[in-house]
């Protein structure tokens, strides 16, 4: 394989408008399928058909898949059903063809699928596509090596030979019974070093790490990066083997979570994407810019509360970004890493306690720093008792509430069984932004009744 560079970039772009099959053909079937996928997808309709039919079948496949959703569709619709199904279902894993299927509404998939040559493949395709996208079945795949426990090794080795010619790739061997539930792994090096053992259930690994055909994306991410495997075992509800994730599947997946994480925490509603529609956009930005606007609203509110505060010290009013700023910040880190450590599955329940303490203490450190520092700069600069006592509780209070609700929220949404992540966005911000204003003003309010404008 090579990587493509400007110069063969060019050199295929001026075989394709020559139409020469032949060198063009040489040329792209040395090349990575995400390179071809980015050339494709830069290419006019008449060009991109012209360079998919130079493309060995396996190839032309692999390609398909590396582009963007959106660039795929419009290849498919210049293809009729049958010239998808010859082109790319055929050569496809199973898995691939399903996410593909999965793209297009149900009688294109039936349109599609009749004419796949391979009915076995067909019908592992349709067994695919009734799971939900987000669960291992989803993103399981059907190829996989598959033993019987009571075989001996001469007959295992006699159709591992069969199976192995119709695979890409050998992680490991499954060993099922007569029912079709796995019983365990049978180790490579086994099947090397034990050829006349007469039953292999008797050398098998028992117990593997599996999956539920069920489990969420979230599970089968927290597996593969607990355990270190390559590929792990679908099971259905009474224990039989479906089929088989392999960490490459599972790369895509974790790049999904990540992205969706990052715009939560960033205040989008929805998956979106810069090639979205206007209309889409605008969908997944204006809640959480909704909310934010109620937010300020409110703080207005409580800031229109204490215009005589104002009046007899105007210094008070100086120190309103900074209260909102430093809650927001303090529960965004604090929420951040409570989010990580959910989404680890390193957050256990008997932790809980141990972790609240100890965000506690880190508050309470925090806070009293940013207290002492704002106390000397008060003091040099302001000279003002009450406002130098006022801002320094203040932000104590401040940073201990924020630290603690930018905890709590998390472990809440957790336990409801909702998105931790979304606590990590202006959710955190906005309500720490509030309550910290309310936190400065009834304080300094209190101070000034008390001592007066001193």
């Amino acid at each position: 394989m090579i990587e493509m560079d400007k110069k063969e970039e060019q050199q295929i772009l001026d075989l394709i408008a020559n139409r020469d099959e032949q060198q063009l053909k040489d040329l792209v079937t040395q090349m990575y399928p995400a390179d071809i996928a980015e050339l494709l997808e830069e290419l006019p309709a008449e060009d991109t058909l012209f360079l998919y039919r130079q493309l060995p079948g396996s190839l032309a496949a692999d390609a398909l898949m590396e582009m963007d959703e959106d660039e795929r569709k419009e290849v498919l619709n210049l293809l009729s059903d049958e010239e998808i199904a010859d082109t790319f279902v055929t050569h496809m894993d199973t898995d691939d063809a399903a996410d593909l299927l999965q793209e297009l509404d149900e009688d294109k998939q039936e349109a599609i699928l009749s004419h796949v040559d391979d009915i076995e493949q067909a019908g592992e395709i349709i067994d695919l596509l009734r799971y939900e996208h987000d669960t291992a079945g989803g993103i399981m795949r059907k190829e996989m090596m598959v033993v019987n426990e009571n075989w001996s090794m001469p007959q295992c080795m006699e159709e591992l030979r069969k199976q192995a010619s119709e695979m890409d790739e050998v992680y490991y061997i499954y060993v099922v019974d007569d029912e079709e539930r796995l019983q365990g792994i049978l180790p490579i090096k086994k099947v090397l070093t034990s050829p006349n053992v007469s039953k292999i259930k008797h050398i098998i690994v028992h117990d593997p790490v599996m999956l539920h055909e069920n489990d969420t994306t979230e599970e089968v991410v927290h597996a593969f990066e607990r355990y270190d495997l390559v590929a792990i075992p679908v099971v259905d509800s009474i224990g039989r083997l479906v089929g088989v994730i392999t960490v490459d599947d599972v790369v895509d997946e974790m790049r999904d979570l990540h992205e969706k994480d990052y715009q939560l925490a960033s205040g989008l509603s929805q998956d979106v994407e810069s090639s979205d529609t206007v209309t889409r956009q605008i969908g997944a930005r204006l809640p959480w810019l909704m909310l934010g606007m109620v937010g300020g609203v409110l703080n207005s509110m409580i800031l229109g509360n204490y215009d005589a505060v104002f009046a007899s010290v105007p210094a008070v009013s100086l120190f309103i970004p900074l209260m909102g700023g430093t809650g927001g910040n303090v529960g965004m880190q604090s929420s951040a890493i409570i989010v990580q450590d959910l989404a680890a599955g390193s957050l256990k329940t008997e932790r809980i306690g141990k972790l609240l303490s100890k965000e506690l203490a880190i508050a309470i450190m925090n806070g009293g720093i940013l207290s002492f520092i704002l106390f000397i700069y008060n003091y040099f600069f302001l000279k003002n008792i009450v406002v130098m006592a006022s801002v320094s509780i203040s932000i104590f209070v401040v940073v201990l509430f924020a630290n603690l609700f930018g905890t709590v929220v998390p472990l809440g949404l957790n336990k409801l069984k909702m998105d931790p992540a979304r606590a990590t966005g202006p959710f955190i911000t906005i309500m720490n932004d509030l309550i910290g204003m309310f936190i400065y003003m009834n304080i300094t309010n209190a101070l000034f009744s008390y001592f007066g404008g001193m």
